[in-house]
């Protein structure tokens, strides 16, 4: 699992307001491809994806205040080779079983 955490702010920029998120837990995403919006007084800044893998959790919701290094999400990477299909649906038979 990777934390998926608010990328460095600018240094005048104490926080950040988390506009919104383009992907939801169980969604299949590539690499960089944008999880979520963070806005600041002077810009908006993009979430990438660390690897392509699934979004397992959000921790902090659209609307929130979040600051520099703070955890937003998890993130499951999909192992070379491993088509991302088969970890979606791992997850979502373990999910059934919970």
């Amino acid at each position: 699992m990777i934390e998926v955490k608010v990328p460095r702010l600018p240094e005048s920029v104490p926080d950040a307001t988390l506009v919104n998120w383009h992907k939801a837990p169980g969604d299949i995403v590539e690499r960089d491809e944008n999880l979520a919006d963070l806005e600041t007084d002077k810009v908006v800044l993009e979430v990438p994806a660390p690897q392509r893998g699934v979004l397992r959790e959000i921790r902090v919701q659209a609307g929130s205040t979040v600051t520099s290094g703070q955890l937003l999400a998890i993130f499951e990477e999909t192992a070379v080779g491993q088509p991302v299909a088969a970890v979606a649906a791992t997850s979502a038979a373990l999910a059934m079983d919970a």
